[in-house]
């Protein structure tokens, strides 16, 4: 077992890390009828409530993925990837099932796509499922399979797969879309963006509950960072981790947020959310949940007095900017129809 120093507050960190092998799931603690409250970031609470709140994003949310149809997305994945199941990749199907059972919740749908990029995602909207590429499950070892596997069944179930399914079509098919239209989808899709970076840090937290190993959490940040096949004993985690102190000791995470929302991008870097999960770790919280002391489901959902605030103005943005797409939409769908009907009565 390795051990490194952390600028903490003084927390020994062996409670929470082991090797390579994964903590059999009857050593782990079962978090009965936990609520992804209990691990969700208040910025990705907030941002994820404010969205909700927006008069008129339920209705655009359903018409733009309505659009595509959840038939048709399943379809794709089915047409080309792999179905986990007991007979078909059943050491992972069994994780799957290690996994759920510690975060007490039913067993996902769950596909391996063949592709270089390393990566993992939970899509759908009224029926969410999992998605492994294969190029992380080559990297990445049993630990750190269900390290992620926990961290996309925290986003089922804190019900992030439906914004992420809004938020890839809208990455996926917004050049697509008349100059317009795509003027006016900016705005929501770096919302959208700015949301699902505080969503990742959320559901890393969601993976160190579900395998209850620091360690298979960070190995897989690493992993993703920069992993190379074929040359896992060169990875060294405490060397890794030294960088996320680097980034702890020059900056804080509010600065990194600022300067995050002006990019494009889903997740923030590795070694933030390294930075993250171990600030998290750090807070007492897991400690606090791992005693029996956390949101159970049904429960009331508390929300401090500055969340409330920073939601209100949130979601105040968040509706000019849909006032003003619709204008746009609006705008352009009448000078489509009015220029349609000028070139009708010309031909007649």
């Amino acid at each position: 077992m390795r051990r490194w120093p952390l600028p903490a507050l003084g927390l020994d960190y062996s409670f929470v890390m082991s090797s390579s092998s994964v903590v059999p799931v009857e050593n782990r603690q079962k978090l009965t009828d936990i609520s992804p409250f209990s691990w969700e970031h208040p910025a990705d609470r907030v941002a994820l409530n404010a969205l909700q709140q927006i008069p008129g994003f339920d209705s655009l949310l359903k018409k733009v993925v309505g659009t595509f149809g959840e038939r048709n997305i399943s379809m794709v994945y089915k047409a080309q990837a792999v179905r986990v199941g007991p007979s078909q990749y059943g050491r992972i199907h069994r994780q799957l099932e290690a996994v759920c059972e510690v975060l007490d919740v039913d067993v996902p749908p769950l596909y391996i796509s063949q592709t270089h990029m390393v990566n993992a995602g939970a899509v759908g909207m009224d029926n969410p499922f999992i998605v492994l590429n294969s190029s992380l499950i080559e990297l990445a070892n049993d630990a750190e399979i269900e390290a992620v596997l926990g961290h996309e069944v925290g986003h089922i179930m804190s019900e992030h797969a439906l914004y992420r399914t809004l938020l890839n079509l809208l990455l996926g098919y917004g050049q697509s879309f008349t100059p317009v239209i795509s003027q006016a989808v900016i705005p929501i899709t770096l919302a959208l963006l700015e949301w699902s970076r505080k969503a990742e840090v959320s559901c890393d937290r969601a993976g160190l509950l579900a395998t209850q190993d620091l360690n298979a959490v960070l190995g897989l940040l690493l992993v993703m960072a920069g992993g190379i096949r074929g040359r896992r004993d060169e990875m060294d985690i405490e060397a890794f981790v030294e960088q996320s102190n680097d980034y702890r000791q020059e900056s804080g995470l509010g600065a990194y947020y600022r300067v995050m929302s002006t990019l494009g991008r889903t997740h923030p870097f590795p070694v933030i959310r390294v930075a993250e999960l171990r600030n998290w770790v750090d807070s007492g919280a897991y400690t606090e949940i791992m005693a029996g002391n956390y949101h159970r489901i049904g429960d009331p959902r508390p929300f401090a007095d500055d969340a409330t605030m920073a939601g209100q103005a949130f979601s105040e943005t968040a509706n000019r900017v849909f006032e003003d797409t619709d204008r746009y939409v609006n705008e352009a769908l009448f000078d489509f129809m009015g220029a349609a009907k000028r070139r009708f009565n010309t031909d007649a």
